[in-house]
């Protein structure tokens, strides 16, 4: 679960995140990094195929919070 910082209950504001860094892996990461950049996520590295084998590319939210968004590449898919 994520949440916005609530400083009525704790009773101060909470820093800024350092080294927060999350992975979806997803069906289509094309299309979900389109969709994160139209809902205002910062590009941080294009969508691109990778040596491992999935279509993979980095965002940063409004918040400063980092993502990594992949996606399998059906093998034949990109020869």
């Amino acid at each position: 679960m994520l949440v916005d910082d609530f400083p009525e209950y704790s009773g101060q504001a909470m820093g800024a995140p350092e080294g927060v860094w999350m992975h979806l892996q997803v069906d289509d990461a094309d299309r979900w990094y389109a969709r994160a950049v139209e809902a205002g996520a910062e590009p941080a590295m294009p969508v691109s195929d990778m040596f491992w084998g999935d279509r993979y590319g980095q965002l940063r939210d409004p918040f400063g919070h980092l993502w990594s968004i992949g996606s399998s590449v059906e093998k034949g898919e990109s020869e």
